[in-house]
């Protein structure tokens, strides 16, 4: 019987070799080109048409010149054009029926088998998983109804304006699994309303809120077997706004591409929730006034990169940067914002457009207020962290991370090095209780789904 079904799926490759052969030595048409892109593109299992309950294999239009997905044919499928045999297990591995059975699996509405992984090991690394979303939209216009895709590479225009000016953004959320089974989002609504302020000072067009939390949606049911089990881990949801069209001279890009991908993690930094040790930069900066440091933007993260990497050489887990006019006022660490305790009063920073405004540091302050703390959103001068009762962290990476000391110029001081002070640790508890679902979601910040 296997031999009979290799050499079967063995005539059916022959076939389309000679096929393709052919049309190469004759002018083809459009419908014989999409046939041969078709057949290459075999591997690349495909998008779920929303409108049909089949899973279809994705088949990028003409008119696709900027991004499409299009893997090369793999050492197995050389293999079989080659006439050479393979196991059965091979076979059911690159057939195309077989992927269909998968596909049609993974959407089906009884309880999806957890991915076979070490989720005790889980920490923030890029681990790859099953489904992205897309969705695009020319300059001027509206962005179109996306659809998922089997994750993978991108090839882009070398002239993409992602790729030559920086035109895109991204933002950063969390899918949590409750002990029931559902999973829960936390605020998407928020990071669709960030990403619309982002597009706006990047000049993109950006996708509607509705759209926007639609496509986290899709994505995260598409990747449910990633989601982390109760306790261990999130899945963490990236959607990235770029700049796709072609473009040489200074100017927005005439293509958008909204673009979602997954993957589960752990901890953020390596200390895990134990506490981080931070050095002040004072001399390079993440962000000018005028500038775009209070939106999500690619570059703002290229810039942090050369003190991070000078502070981590000597043994600091982050930097803290200073503002870059008076140098004496906090700013945030490299992807988080910074808090300050003094007396059971907890200031941080305001918001005044070379911050990015995080989502965690906006719900930190809710619930702080709502558990009877005064919070003040002000400039904080450096000095005050060494009369500072605690130092904390957040970001949608960190949700709450403890800060055990800073150091600024070469002056140490030490906030309790071995985690949580009793600030930084109940707000920690309610945020984190709520997200995973085990206490009752009074704010209305969760998004559940079944």
């Amino acid at each position: 019987m296997e031999s009979s079904h290799a050499q079967s799926f063995l005539l059916f490759f022959q076939r389309h070799a000679f096929a393709l052969r052919l049309q190469r030595k004759r002018p083809q048409t459009r419908p014989q080109m999409e046939s041969a892109a078709l057949l290459h593109n075999y591997l690349l299992v495909p998008s779920r048409n929303s409108s049909s309950s089949s899973p279809l294999l994705h088949l990028p239009s003409s008119s696709d010149r900027s991004l499409h997905f299009s893997p090369s044919p793999s050492s197995l499928s050389l293999k079989l054009l080659k006439g050479e045999s393979l196991s059965s297990n091979a076979l059911q591995a690159v057939s195309p029926f077989r992927r269909h059975a998968v596909v049609s699996d993974t959407y089906s509405s009884e309880t999806t088998e957890l991915a076979d992984i070490d989720w005790d090991s889980l920490g923030f690394a890029y681990v790859p998983t099953d489904y992205m979303y897309t969705m695009k939209c020319v300059r001027g216009g509206s962005f179109s109804k996306g659809e998922l895709q089997r994750f993978g590479n991108i090839e882009l225009n070398p002239s993409a304006g992602v790729l030559n000016y920086g035109q895109g953004l991204f933002e950063g959320l969390k899918a949590y699994r409750k002990v029931d089974g559902n999973i829960l989002l936390f605020r998407p609504e928020e990071n669709a309303l960030r990403m619309k302020i982002g597009a706006e000072r990047m000049c993109m067009p950006s996708p509607t809120v509705e759209q926007f939390v639609e496509a986290v949606k899709a994505t995260v049911l598409a990747n449910k077997r990633w989601v982390p089990p109760p306790g261990k881990g999130s899945l963490y949801i990236r959607p990235l706004l770029m700049g796709t069209g072609t473009v040489l001279g200074v100017a927005p890009a005439p293509e958008y591409t909204l673009l979602i991908y997954v993957s589960p993690v752990g901890n953020y930094f390596k200390e895990g929730v134990a506490a981080i040790n931070l050095v002040v930069e004072h001399e390079l900066h993440r962000a000018t006034p005028g500038g775009t440091g209070g939106v999500k933007t690619i570059g703002n993260y290229a810039a942090v990169l050369k003190a991070q990497s000078i502070a981590k050489a000597k043994g600091y887990s982050d930097v803290l940067y200073l503002d870059c006019v008076h140098k004496k006022y906090l700013e945030e660490v490299s992807s988080c914002n910074i808090f300050v305790v003094k007396d059971n009063v907890i200031s941080t920073p305001s918001i005044k457009g070379t911050i990015l405004p995080g989502i965690t540091r906006k719900s930190i302050i809710d619930v702080a207020r709502s558990q009877g703390f005064q919070v003040e959103e002000r400039l904080v001068a450096v000095d005050e962290l060494f009369d500072a009762d605690e130092v904390f962290c957040t970001g949608t990476a960190v949700v709450v991370s403890p800060v055990g000391s800073i150091t600024y110029k070469g002056k140490r001081v030490s906030y309790g090095e071995g985690g949580f002070g009793a600030v930084s640790q109940q707000l920690y508890t309610v945020l984190t209780r709520l997200q995973m679902g085990l206490i009752e979601d009074k704010m209305n910040w969760t998004v559940e789904l079944k």
